[in-house]
């Protein structure tokens, strides 16, 4: 049976257990990550956590609704034993009506009633191979930026603070609506703070003239997994090709572990082309999207 949990009803252990069994689960479900991106989630529990759907929801005007917090790119159903297929569209059908306005990314496929459903893409490379293999599916260009790249024999640094890396970002990430909040910030300082505290993700960098930071990654690792969160570099940095050097070290120092490389970062300014130009895999995922607010809210929230 299908029950729906408060943000205070829900039992985190029984929670991490559920999502760390589920086959290829990311980081963002489990509740220390959204207790920090997505403070006060809700959940969707079936059967004693033997699957789980996260809730990221929120009120604004009297209304609820929910929303995919930024720097968390999907959620979905998690289940050690079902199917997320089935076991979203399960979920979607005990989402509460109280939840007028739903955009959410999930990482499984609906035909849900009353949804749109919009079709997203992450990149994976499998580190599985030797780094020659996985070089030379690398494209001609991304070739030809790495060997430009090791002319300026850049150095990989890791005594990057998170303070550093998020004000990077933050002074260089410009995306088609703007600078983000001030509150995804806070709340992203807080993120990598805590994955750095409890070893469960790592910064790693170059630095230039007076050991400023140029340019730096950010990844999150779990059993099988690192997540690139985010790179940041300067514009300067970008055309010196360091973001190359940086995911070209990324891949040589995993290479020939069984590991997925997760490119979910949408700050870097190439976008896709960028991370796909390593070889990746293209994988989907999709949004859902529905609009209950009455007449005229609809119209504001598209």
């Amino acid at each position: 049976m299908i029950v729906y949990h408060n943000n205070n009803e829900i039992d985190r252990e029984q929670w991490d257990n559920c999502i760390r069994n589920t086959p290829d689960a990311k980081p963002y479900a489990y509740s220390w990550f959204l207790d920090i991106m997505a403070p006060g989630w809700q959940a969707l529990v079936d059967d004693d956590y033997d699957s789980v759907f996260p809730v990221p929801g929120l009120s604004r005007y009297g209304f609820r609704y929910i929303s995919t917090p930024g720097y968390l790119q999907q959620l979905g159903a998690y289940s050690p034993d079902k199917p997320g297929s089935s076991a979203i569209a399960e979920f979607l059908e005990y989402m509460p009506d109280f939840y007028r306005y739903i955009d959410l990314c999930v990482g499984q496929k609906t035909e849900a009633n009353g949804f749109s459903v919009f079709e997203k893409v992450n990149l994976e490379l499998d580190l599985s191979e030797s780094y020659e293999t996985l070089y030379n599916n690398f494209s001609e260009s991304c070739k030809r930026n790495i060997i430009a790249s090791s002319k300026h024999k850049y150095e990989l640094v890791t005594d990057i603070k998170p303070d550093e890396i998020i004000n990077l970002l933050s002074e260089n990430n410009i995306t088609e609506s703007g600078r983000k909040k001030d509150a995804d910030y806070q709340r992203l300082r807080s993120l990598v703070n805590f994955c750095i505290i409890n070893k469960k993700g790592k910064i790693a960098g170059v630095r230039g003239a007076r050991k400023k930071l140029q340019s730096g990654l950010f990844f999150i690792e779990i059993k099988g997994r690192k997540t690139v969160l985010f790179l940041a570099c300067t514009p300067q940095a970008c055309e010196k090709t360091i973001d190359f050097f940086l995911v070209n070290e990324l891949i040589k120092n995993n290479a020939s572990t069984k590991t997925i490389l997760d490119f979910s970062d949408s700050s870097n300014p190439q976008g896709p082309m960028f991370f796909n130009s390593f070889g990746c895999k293209i994988l989907p995922y999709y949004r859902l999207f529905r609009n209950r607010l009455p007449w005229p809210l609809r119209l504001i929230k598209q």
